[in-house]
């Protein structure tokens, strides 16, 4: 089982190296399904998973220009709050509500795919006020803490639509917010939650090759065919979760 887990993981890595967003998704139900982890504990250690592979990820971006570091740095203080506060909060809640609220995250996941934004503009557009940096960046980190989705679906719409950058430079730059933010939330969850750290960082160090290979891919694939195809992927997976959880 751990080969199929480990292949399944290079696919968390090339979908945040490509999209800034998606792989975290895909971390709960592969260490849950496929690796047989326990709900809360899979939650956790996608926090960890996701947090080291955002972070290669975010490095291999920044090489080549595409990561604005203010905005991701701000946007990431301010998730780094509201990701605390939702690992805290989840120790409250049954495994079953946070799987059904992450198989609906999920699909919210595949709608923003499905009607985001697919063109690029110009990367010298104005800038994010500061004040909506925040507001939305303890949003993002509230939903990353509760149920270890890495908020990369949420960034990325609001870099492009709000802050006018292109699409390489919203993935870089979510990159840096999704890494900040799953690092508190993991932060949040540690003291009520165990690791198998063996797989886990077996898992980790797959996914950050997949990374550099996302990003080395991004911006050769359009990205309207990326956001349509994983979108779909992502519909179907919801439907896998939640009827897992609402039919057993």
């Amino acid at each position: 089982m751990l080969p199929i887990v480990l292949l399944l993981s290079v696919l968390i890595g090339v979908s945040l190296g490509i999209l800034g967003g998606g792989g975290s998704i895909l971390t709960v139900p592969i260490l849950t399904m496929a690796a047989g982890m326990e709900t809360k504990a899979a939650i956790t250690s996608s926090l960890f998973v996701v947090a080291v592979t955002s972070a290669a990820g975010a490095i291999a971006h920044a090489r080549a220009g595409r990561v604005r570091w203010r905005i991701g740095v701000t946007f990431g203080l301010a998730g780094m709050v509201g990701a605390f506060g939702g690992g805290r909060i989840s120790a409250y809640l049954p495994g079953t509500v946070l799987m059904i609220l992450f198989g609906l995250m999920m699909a919210a996941t595949a709608i923003a795919m499905l009607r985001g934004p697919t063109k690029a503009k110009p990367s010298t557009a104005t800038e994010l006020p500061t004040s909506k940096i925040i507001a939305v960046g303890v949003v993002v980190g509230l939903v990353t803490g509760l149920v270890g989705a890495g908020g990369g679906f949420l960034v990325v719409p609001a870099l492009v639509l709000l802050g006018g950058l292109s699409m390489e430079l919203a993935v870089g730059t979510t990159l840096v917010v999704i890494s900040m933010n799953s690092f508190a939330g993991l932060a949040g969850h540690l003291g009520h939650v165990s690791i198998d750290w063996p797989l886990v960082l077996a898992v980790t160090g797959t996914a950050v090759v997949g990374s550099f290979i996302g990003s080395k891919l991004a911006g050769r694939i359009p990205p309207a065919t990326l956001r349509r195809g994983f979108g779909v992927f992502i519909i179907v997976m919801a439907v896998v979760v939640l009827g897992n959880e609402l039919l057993t």
